[in-house]
């Protein structure tokens, strides 16, 4: 008898944090980019219809990632099946191609550097994990943690 599989880590928002998705992805739309943020659309892989969510567009050596702090939520799964989206802030709107990165040494150091930057605001997402771990816990925190490398379309 096969056990069951344990359901991926997927730490869904409060309804605080689903408000300010929304003030923070409106700011985005209308041109006002916090620190970097960016609304993300993505084609849901159910309904066909293009997602929103404010995403903290992370660039890393040159390359460009999005890392999902709360987990494999929707967005990540809708990212999977589309391969790619588009970033928009204001009118500027910039479509990608998306591909996920494996739970490896690279991806630790995505992870460590995207805490660096972005620790103040998405701690409490990784379990006690900052950009201060150490690698050994860094790596057991990435498969809660997918990352995409997004490459822009000119």
């Amino acid at each position: 008898m096969s056990q069951p599989q344990p359901q991926p880590y997927y730490l869904r928002g409060n309804a605080f944090a689903v408000r300010m998705n929304s003030v923070i992805g409106w700011l985005a739309r209308h041109g006002v980019s916090l620190l970097g943020t960016a609304e993300l659309s993505v084609r849901g892989r159910k309904s066909e219809q293009m997602q929103r969510i404010p995403v903290n567009p992370h660039t890393h050596e040159g390359a460009q990632y999005l890392v999902s702090a709360r987990g494999h939520s929707q967005w990540v799964r809708n990212m999977r099946a589309a391969g790619g989206g588009e970033l928009r802030v204001g009118r500027r709107n910039r479509t990608f191609t998306a591909v996920e990165i494996a739970d490896d040494e690279q991806k630790m150091l995505i992870v460590r550097a995207y805490l660096e930057r972005w620790g103040w605001e998405v701690n409490q997402y990784f379990k006690g994990i900052t950009a201060k771990s150490t690698d050994a816990e860094l790596l057991a925190a990435c498969p809660d943690h997918p990352v995409f490398r997004i490459t822009v379309q000119d």
